[in-house]
């Protein structure tokens, strides 16, 4: 990008293109001549959501160019700029859902009033949202539904959801740069760790102490839910294991969290925690979606032929993107059963002068 520029006198509606903005509205029931004064709501309530979900988009797109490079350099402030850029996320999302509100104040009759004249559109066809879940990593695979997909969307609109399919996801590049945690050198940096008596000598020293203070910390009811071999699934791998999220990387989670008061994790930590507000608000967005839907239309089916807030149900069940980041929260154990480290661990972690 060039730093020179030439200066123009630029005016406020030009500059933003106003003219085609505010003449992008095009009520049907106007055309049509039927009373429906709440259509108009509706439109600019839908366009504001597709123009932040361009935002969305375009902020996603400069993390992914981040994360896509040989090696992100944590020291650098390629992190502070992913965590800034992440936050704007979260409060982008945080206006998405308070948006709801305002269809809200239409009421049952007043969406009746232009509702038959939108079919078959859908705000499932919204292509902008299927490619915002698919760079956030949300597979085919993994939708609710996937026939609606077929029948509702144009087939180019498909194929651009399956061309960003076979690029880089924010999921698969957290999980390629988790996956290179550098801390697990035992001559570097656990030499002098003790590992209590009991632990399984076959692991790495902190993991056979984490594992075995974890096991003995559980209480209760826990002693029988919680199997170790699902812990061994979930931190080691193994044929039966669920989780798309690495072993590694799922290592990586557990210590950042447990040892995220140390200044070279707190990045890394707020980074992670962004992921999971994501994940919480876009929950919370369907959740008011089908709340809303339900109260507007009941269990009819919606315009573009699904079956409305039953849909919204099972979307909402099953689209946790970042999920496997909430599931090593399972794992997790108080601060003062948590291992405590060498000292030439804790200097690794701290800001050096």
């Amino acid at each position: 990008m060039k730093n020179s520029y030439t200066q123009k006198q630029q005016y406020y509606g030009d500059y933003l293109a106003l003219d085609k903005i505010l003449g992008a509205q095009f009520p049907e029931s106007e055309a049509q001549n039927v009373d429906a004064h709440d259509e108009m709501l509706f439109i600019i309530t839908h366009q504001a959501y597709e123009l932040w979900f361009k935002q969305i988009r375009y902020e996603l797109d400069s993390i992914l160019e981040i994360f896509g490079s040989d090696q992100v350099n944590d020291n650098s402030g390629a992190l502070q700029i992913v965590n800034q850029r992440m936050r704007r996320i979260v409060e982008i999302w945080r206006i998405l859902v308070d948006q709801v509100r305002i269809l809200e104040t239409m009421t049952p009759m007043d969406f009746l009033d232009f509702r038959d004249l939108l079919t078959p559109a859908s705000g499932f066809q919204s292509y902008q949202f299927r490619q915002l879940e698919t760079s956030l990593g949300l597979r085919m695979k993994e939708r609710h539904q996937q026939a609606y997909y077929k029948h509702q969307l144009r087939e180019e609109d498909i194929n651009k959801i399956h061309d960003l399919e076979s690029k880089l996801s924010l999921f698969d590049a957290v999980d390629q740069w988790l996956k290179r945690f550098p801390f697990w050198d035992i001559e570097k940096y656990w030499r002098d760790f003790e590992v209590p008596q009991g632990a399984d000598p076959n692991l790495h020293p902190f993991w056979a102490t984490y594992k075995h203070t974890y096991q003995q910390g559980l209480q209760g009811l826990e002693r029988t839910r919680i199997a170790m071999a699902d812990f061994d699934l979930l931190f080691f791998g193994g044929e039966d294991r669920q989780t798309r999220l690495s072993p590694a990387s799922c290592r990586a989670v557990l210590f950042i969290n447990i040892y995220r008061d140390y200044p070279l994790l707190q990045l890394p930590f707020q980074f992670m925690e962004k992921l999971l507000q994501i994940d919480e608000l876009m929950a919370n967005w369907r959740y008011r979606h089908m709340i809303m839907v339900r109260r507007m239309i009941g269990m009819r089916s919606g315009t573009g032929g699904s079956s409305g807030a039953k849909y919204l149900k099972g979307a909402l069940d099953s689209h946790h993107i970042f999920a496997d980041f909430a599931g090593v929260a399972t794992y997790l154990s108080s601060r003062h059963l948590s291992p405590k480290l060498t000292r030439a661990m804790e200097r690794q972690l701290q800001f050096r002068v």
